[in-house]
């Protein structure tokens, strides 16, 4: 019988770890705001919630059971981890990342994950090699059985249990968030990049690590990344009315498939 996907633990809004600074608050009221917020977190992840969802405060505490209170305060979090966009009069939605956006934080992954494999190519243990087996193990299954969250969930966790190798709680802190925009990103831009082709990827960045062969992890990381940014189709916006309304306008097949982190 195959594994269920382990729950995802290293992907959370950086807001639900210690940025709530109200003396008021009581530590009930503070789990269930964390409570919230990593529920929401976790179903932009997954792909359950899309950009541009509106996110209903009323709706939301009815689910949870809770005051709006905390519901606002739990979405005032994920605003600050630019997960939500708030707007005067209209409430919060699930946040729409441009294109330029998505390719800073690509580019921000990029140059900290290259530094992350390097050092623990010099550090990496027999042990956590086998944790990494392990974890890449439970990614095939994932996909064999067409678990599309809990292989959303698993290929993301993938690269912040590489930071958390390093015993480095700001560096797992900061890709958590930057995977959690990612994964927001391949929602607005989604294409072929497939989920087995990452989960290749991965196998080969974890040979190099094995081998501690720090240059051919870098090179494997950096190519990683590269391609599923370059499988997010990143399109321009058009700017000529008459091209974007023609009816032999190409439809925007950058939304159409499906992109992994």
């Amino acid at each position: 019988m195959p594994r269920s996907a382990p729950k995802l633990n290293a992907i959370r809004p950086s807001a639900v770890r210690g940025r709530t600074t109200a003396a008021s608050a009581s530590a009930p009221d503070l789990d269930t705001t964390r409570r919230i917020a990593e529920s929401i977190t976790s179903a932009i992840v997954e792909r359950r919630l899309m950009p541009g969802t509106k996110l209903a405060e009323q709706k939301i505490a009815d689910i949870f059971k809770v005051s709006r209170t905390l519901v606002r305060q739990a979405l005032n979090q994920l605003s600050r981890d630019r997960l939500v966009r708030l707007e005067p009069a209209r409430g919060a939605f699930v946040a729409e990342p441009s294109v330029e956006e998505a390719q800073q934080v690509f580019e921000v992954r990029k140059m900290l994950e290259s530094v992350m494999v390097q050092q623990l190519c010099r550090s990496i243990t027999p042990s956590q090699v086998q944790t990494l087996r392990q974890h890449l193990a439970a990614e095939g299954e994932a996909i064999a059985r067409t678990d599309v969250p809990g292989r959303t969930r698993l290929l993301a966790d993938f690269h912040v249990l590489l930071a958390r190798m390093l015993h480095n709680a700001v560096l797992a802190e900061m890709l958590g968030d930057l995977l959690s925009r990612s994964s927001l990103i391949s929602l607005m831009y989604q294409s072929s990049h497939s989920a087995e082709h990452s989960h290749e990827e991965h196998v080969a960045i974890v040979d190099a690590l094995e081998q501690r062969d720090a240059k051919a992890a870098v090179k494997l990381l950096s190519g990683h990344l590269g391609n599923v940014e370059r499988n997010l189709r990143l399109f321009p916006r058009v700017q000529d009315l008459q091209s974007a309304l023609s009816p032999d306008a190409p439809a925007p097949v950058g939304r159409r498939r499906k992109a992994s982190p």
